[in-house]
């Protein structure tokens, strides 16, 4: 069950950040591996979505529920799909030259293939999410001095 927290300063506002990542209905534009969303209802203190992702031939739909408070956190919880659960936390703190945002993951598959197949690409996937969402953020809302020169500070560790 791969686990993963990470902690970036960013040189963007926190309500920025957190628009970019509640606005779940974009995520096929920018994320990797994400072929389609459709949100099922969205509030401004919950969505609920369900995401296609592709990977190697494979195709799978997961429904999720976000939980929002703008602009500090947001809140990610699994409803149904491949998986035995997921648990995604974002949270946003204003600072003087931007913010910091803290993200965690932890999630299991059903399926041990997937579970072994996860387990393989974890780390280069992940990098390559919070790649494209820094990406987005600057494509959003404009390079600066300070996004090359962010702190970062994660770990990560997979558990079988």
């Amino acid at each position: 069950m791969p686990k993963h927290t990470e902690t970036r300063h960013l040189p963007y506002s926190a309500t920025q950040m957190f628009d970019l990542v509640a606005d779940v209905k974009r995520y096929p534009e920018f994320l990797p591996w994400v072929s389609a969303m459709r949100v099922r209802r969205d509030g401004p203190t919950e969505t609920i979505a369900d995401m296609i992702v592709g990977f190697k031939g494979l195709r799978e739909s997961f429904t999720s529920k976000v939980d929002k408070e703008r602009p500090t956190r947001i809140h990610v919880d699994y409803v149904d799909g491949p998986l035995k659960y997921l648990r995604n936390d974002w949270v946003f703190r204003d600072e003087d030259s931007g913010c910091t945002v803290d993200f965690a993951v932890d999630f299991q598959f059903k399926n041990r293939v997937f579970e072994a197949l996860a387990g393989q690409v974890f780390g280069v996937a992940l990098r390559r999410m919070i790649g494209a969402f820094e990406a987005r953020a600057i494509a959003l809302y404009g390079s600066s001095d300070a996004a090359g020169s962010g702190n970062s500070n994660s770990s990560a560790h997979s558990a079988a």
